[in-house]
């Protein structure tokens, strides 16, 4: 068969010729229909990733652990955790007899790989707790989960969204009532902040982390004594760094408030999230920015730096 295979870590996967799987006792095999390639997948094949050991330990290897394929009864399915070297970049991989859905009717399978990005959105609601008419920032909204977020918090009825990116031409495209850019000095980002925080975010949704949020932090800590508007923080991911610095006064007196995006996260608020997403979807009010690319194109695909919030999904 053909895939997308990996040599070395760090290396970029070029599409040529691999054994064919052979599903053992306890497994299926699956026809791949599409893959969305994500940053995590970039980061595990280049041994940044927690996970990255449990991966590329064994090579050569196919990236990708997840996606939308077909089993051998024609039925058409949403699959994880295929059985190494195996990933999703191939036009077959295997998996344990049940690590696969059936996929929802009336979704095209390549929107389908890209429905947990915008399900990442719903944390503004299950951890942070929006209710309808509050201001919501979104840390990070140029990119592909940002951009579904600024939707999302619309459609979740947001009375304002403030989004915030290092493009301005990305961030003209955003349906947001303000824009940041923060590839501005830090003395400049602090007064954006402050100038178009309105009453005060109620939530902020934050892919980033890093300087932009330190400097937040610093935006929404009051020079005297005051009664602080609280502001929920729900960390979703660290685009701009790992680590951040918490002055206690940023806590202490700011209402500043931080969770963990899968706070609130059950299998019945899960399921709960993936069908309202589904909903939208199906009726047109999410709106999914895809660039499909046939598995051949994988080497070129993969080296993007800038995807224009864009999800590369793969087509094998």
């Amino acid at each position: 068969m053909k895939a997308a295979v990996l040599h070395e870590v760090g290396g970029v996967p070029r599409y040529e010729d691999f054994p064919d799987p052979v599903p053992a006792e306890g497994e299926v095999l699956i026809e791949v229909i599409a893959a969305a390639v994500e940053n995590v997948d970039k980061a595990i094949a280049a041994g940044k990733h927690f996970a990255a050991g449990q991966y590329v330990s064994q090579l050569p290897m196919i990236p990708v652990f997840d996606g939308i394929g077909r089993l051998p009864d024609g039925t058409v399915v949403g699959f994880g955790n295929p059985r190494s070297p195996y990933g999703a970049l191939a036009e077959k991989t295997v998996v344990p007899a049940g690590s696969y859905v059936p996929m929802a009717d009336g979704i095209e399978p390549a929107v389908a790989t890209v429905l947990a990005s915008a399900i990442t959105g719903m944390s503004m609601k299950l951890a942070g707790g929006l209710v309808a008419g509050e201001t919501v920032l979104v840390q990070g909204a140029t990119g592909v989960a940002g951009r579904l977020a600024v939707q999302v918090a619309r459609l979740l009825g947001a009375g304002r969204i403030v989004a915030t990116g290092r493009d301005d031409e990305q961030l003209g495209e955003l349906a947001a009532d303000a824009v940041i850019n923060t590839a501005v000095s830090d003395d400049e980002l602090i007064q954006a902040f402050k100038d178009a925080k309105g009453e005060g975010y109620d939530v902020v949704l934050d892919f980033l982390w890093g300087r932009p949020t330190e400097l937040l932090l610093r935006s929404l800590t009051p020079d005297s004594f005051a009664f602080a508007k609280p502001t929920r923080l729900i960390q979703t991911g660290e685009v701009a760094g790992a680590d951040l610095v918490v002055p206690a006064a940023a806590l202490r007196t700011s209402g500043v408030e931080i969770y963990g995006a899968a706070r609130g996260l059950t299998p019945e608020t899960m399921g709960e999230a993936y069908n309202q997403v589904l909903e939208w979807t199906r009726s047109g009010d999410l709106t999914f920015d895809l660039d499909r690319v046939p598995l051949s194109d994988i080497e070129s695909a993969w080296q993007r730096t800038s995807t224009h919030g864009r999800r590369t999904v793969v087509l094998p």
